[in-house]
């Protein structure tokens, strides 16, 4: 029992677990087949690996007592790295589906790509300090940068919506994301008011 619980804890175990969904995507890109089906998956992932970062810290204020919820907290930088690398393999898959720069500019005014885009520039920022040095160094600053998640998050549900073109996968996503910080919010504003009766 004792190994079991070291081994879930581990964060290689866990980058272990992060990389399986991204072996086979890999492999059929490697292999020569059609990139285009590989564009939704890589998408789905990097949104669904966002949204468990994101998720993490009301979760832990939903549950305080639970140890799922705090081992989702600890590990959210994790996931969010994750969400990166998906987010990056999939922007790759579709540059090298087009082909040329030509056509990557024809359609990047088009609502569903800019938003895809200007997600993955926060995207990258945000992996890239993710980690102590980077907490250490920024102090404060940090935390201001890692609350561009929020405005990632909703340029990447309009880019999904635009580009697949439907509103059941998104929903399914994003609409527990959308109550969970709602509740922390609310959580949150009702510390704040006891606070401010206490004091």
């Amino acid at each position: 029992m004792n190994t079991l619980k070291q081994l879930i804890k581990s964060p290689y175990f866990l980058w272990i677990l992060l990389t399986i969904p991204a072996i086979p995507m890999v492999t059929g890109a490697l292999s020569g087949d059609n990139l285009e089906p590989l564009l939704h998956p890589t998408g789905e992932f990097a949104a669904r690996f966002m949204i468990v970062a994101m998720i993490a810290t009301p979760l832990r204020m939903l549950f305080p007592t639970s140890s799922v919820p705090l081992w989702f907290a600890k590990n959210r930088r994790y996931f969010g790295v994750a969400a990166a690398g998906y987010a990056a393999l999939h922007t790759l898959f579709y540059v090298l589906d087009l082909g040329s720069l030509q056509r990557i500019l024809a359609e990047i005014t088009e609502t569903g790509i800019w938003t895809g885009w200007l997600a993955m520039a926060i995207f990258v920022p945000l992996a890239i300090t993710s980690n102590d040095a980077s907490i250490k160094f920024m102090k404060r600053r940090w935390k201001t940068l890692q609350r561009f998640v929020y405005p990632a998050a909703i340029l990447t549900l309009v880019h999904g919506l635009f580009v697949a073109n439907e509103i059941g996968g998104a929903l399914v996503h994003f609409i527990p994301l959308a109550a969970l910080e709602i509740y922390r919010i609310w959580k949150l504003q009702q510390k704040r008011v006891a606070h401010q009766v206490n004091a």
